[in-house]
């Protein structure tokens, strides 16, 4: 059983989210804002780790004449360089931050070592996920799921280009309605695309709770650990 008094909690940002206007590369003054909400955290004493996409970077997969193995490879390391760029804004608050990399590249990050990750965390270092599970086939919200599990971590914040989750596409439908809270059993059987079946399966199986949020406003992510109603809720089980 986790605990869930934990003050470890990982979070998930989408490459999306430290992208410039236009979608892609990286924004220094959105890499800046979301350092110093680390910062605040960092402040509460709680253990943070970070899972960080690529998807500013490459997206090979949207490419239907690469190979998908290849294509997965690529977001891999577009992940490591937004983890780097990562690394370097919130050490620049002066706040200890370690890459860990699933694919070893020992001249840029520590390679990924389950037990090395949790010392970090003990020692009040931020880490980083880089790379993804190392593995093709998988996204980075199963990452977050997976790197969460094994860290035992107590909630995992996924930050979205979306501000929670709906019933259909609120950019299409302008009818679709919000949800405040759900359970992972309702993501699956209603397939709900926020985060993938995969990682869904994974939470649920380890009864870690998960907030799905807009980072539109970097604050969000420590409004939501505050407990204001932002986002949606997810768990196991209904309250």
């Amino acid at each position: 059983m986790k605990n869930q008094d934990s003050n470890r909690i990982l979070l998930k940002l989408s490459g999306e989210a430290i992208a410039q206007s236009h979608g892609l590369g990286i924004d220094n003054q959105v890499l800046k804002g979301i350092a110093e909400e680390i910062r605040k955290i960092h402040a509460l004493d709680y253990e943070i780790a970070i899972v960080i996409g690529g998807g500013n970077i490459m997206r090979g997969r949207s490419n239907p004449e690469m190979d998908r193995s290849t294509a997965d490879y690529m977001g891999m390391l577009a992940t490591v360089i937004n983890a780097l760029a990562l690394q370097s804004a919130v050490e620049s608050l002066e706040i200890p931050t370690r890459v860990m990399s699933a694919i070893e590249m020992n001249k840029i990050a520590e390679p990924y070592i389950r037990r090395k990750a949790v010392r970090h965390l003990e020692k009040g270092r931020v880490v980083i996920f880089a790379a993804g599970t190392g593995n093709p086939f998988f996204s980075t919200d199963t990452t977050a799921a997976l790197r969460a599990a094994e860290i035992d971590a107590s909630l995992v914040l996924f930050a979205k280009n979306i501000d929670g989750v709906y019933d259909k596409d609120p950019k299409l439908f302008k009818d679709a309605r919000k949800f405040d809270k759900l359970t992972y059993r309702e993501i699956l059987e209603l397939d709900l695309k926020v985060i993938d079946s995969t990682a869904a399966t994974l939470l649920r199986e380890n009864n870690i709770k998960a907030m799905i949020f807009g980072l539109d406003q970097p604050e969000n992510i420590l409004k939501v650990l505050k407990g204001e109603k932002i986002g949606t809720e997810i768990r196991r089980k209904p309250e």
